[in-house]
């Protein structure tokens, strides 16, 4: 009876939405534009080369990676020195956005992994990105690059101790729900790990963005990235056909189709949403009017570092696109105090990406997240105003 209520209340918003909608605004008109423009942006160039190698990358964790692997590096009675280490930068390591961890997220999460580490391994998948810390040196400035790269690994270590702390005695009930179970197969864990290193630089490879400059070493990745992605997947196919028997390959096209079925359609509405509230990143298309975000985030005071977090927690952006918007706003009189929190909120979280953690691992624990993560941006983007001021 519940969730008819709920769903007659979804019904009659939904309907009050329509109804009430001013289609014949000129600003209504741009935002609903904008939003299929970035849905139409956001399916070019993260669908095919960012989301289906991740979707398969967490389908073979679900079923090639034991449960008892999971539970020894990033289980609740694992070393916490390791599980932190490893979990803080592998983001230098996959340079993902925040889009792109979700489905490595929920492998490893519904895998056995505690939500400390899971959720360090959520911040920093996006936040440590080598390529965007560089550029943010180099078209921000020294200080928010070496800013942003600090402040993103000690976040995601207290991020994730944090939730530990909070949630300790649920995340040990669900973790004795969960089945150890064996390895999957008899393979050498070292022919394991060059199939998931494999898939892992295809994933690297094939979503290499294009850098601001057309000189030096990303660029010149760039170039030719598309060489080695197509020699990796002929390395990966001649490992499947080598290594894998027929029921494997089964189950684990299955998971990855079921990781697909349950993130997918949540980042294309919240990416909807994004674009129908906020607008493409850059332009003034958006419900929200652009001016009304550049005038709360002058100077460094609470409410500023705030506001930049909050927004940039819910906007949506493209990998490397936040330091160009960040750079307009800047010049349009952004304190570096509020760019630090936005850069470190941002990248991390989006609308699309709340949406997907939620259905991971339930409302209370993903508000939490969200909270901790705009929090903690907050009060650094406060500090490093005050000590560049």
């Amino acid at each position: 009876m519940r969730d008819n209520w709920k769903k007659l209340l979804l019904f009659v918003a939904v309907f009050l939405a329509a109804y009430f909608l001013p289609v014949h605004h000129h600003r209504v008109q741009s935002a609903i534009l904008d939003a299929f423009v970035m849905l139409n942006d956001y399916a070019q160039k993260h669908v095919l080369f960012c989301l289906v190698p991740a979707f398969f990358i967490a389908g073979a964790i679900a079923v090639f990676v034991s449960q008892a692997s999971v539970l020894k590096y990033f289980g609740a009675q694992a070393s916490k020195w390791l599980a932190y280490s490893v979990a803080s930068v592998s983001g230098t390591i996959l340079a993902v956005c925040s889009c792109t961890v979700l489905p490595l997220f929920a492998g490893i999460y519904t895998r056995g992994a505690g939500i400390g580490p899971a959720t360090a391994f959520l911040y920093s998948g996006p936040a440590i990105n080598v390529l965007a810390i560089i550029l943010t040196a180099r078209v921000l400035g020294v200080e928010l690059g070496i800013g942003r790269a600090v402040g993103a690994v000690i976040f995601a270590v207290v991020i994730g101790l944090l939730m530990s702390l909070f949630f300790g005695r649920e995340e040990r009930e669900r973790l004795d729900d969960i089945a150890v179970g064996e390895e999957a197969d008899g393979r050498p864990l070292w022919l394991n790990g060059l199939y998931f290193l494999t898939m892992v630089l295809i994933l690297i490879f094939a979503a290499w963005a294009k850098p601001a400059t057309p000189h030096g070493f990303w660029a010149a990745v760039y170039r030719i990235h598309w060489y080695p992605t197509l020699a990796l997947l002929i390395v990966l196919a001649l490992m499947l056909r080598a290594w894998f028997t027929r029921d494997e390959l089964k189950a684990w096209t299955g998971s990855t189709w079921e990781f697909t079925a349950q993130i997918l359609p949540l980042l294309f509405g919240g990416v909807l949403a994004a674009g129908l509230l906020l607008g493409m990143p850059g332009t003034d298309h958006g419900l929200i009017p652009s001016e009304h975000v550049e005038g709360l985030v002058g100077g460094n005071s609470i409410r500023a570092n705030f506001f930049a977090s909050i927004v940039g927690a819910f906007m949506y952006f493209a990998t490397l696109t936040e330091v160009p918007i960040l750079q307009g706003l800047m010049g349009s009189g952004m304190g570096k105090g509020p760019a630090l929190a936005l850069l470190l909120a941002g990248p991390a979280l989006s609308l699309p990406n709340m949406l997907v953690i939620r259905s991971v691992m339930g409302t209370r624990k993903t508000a939490v997240f969200v909270a901790l993560v705009v929090i903690m941006a907050t009060l650094t983007g406060i500090v490093f105003g005050w000590l560049t001021a």
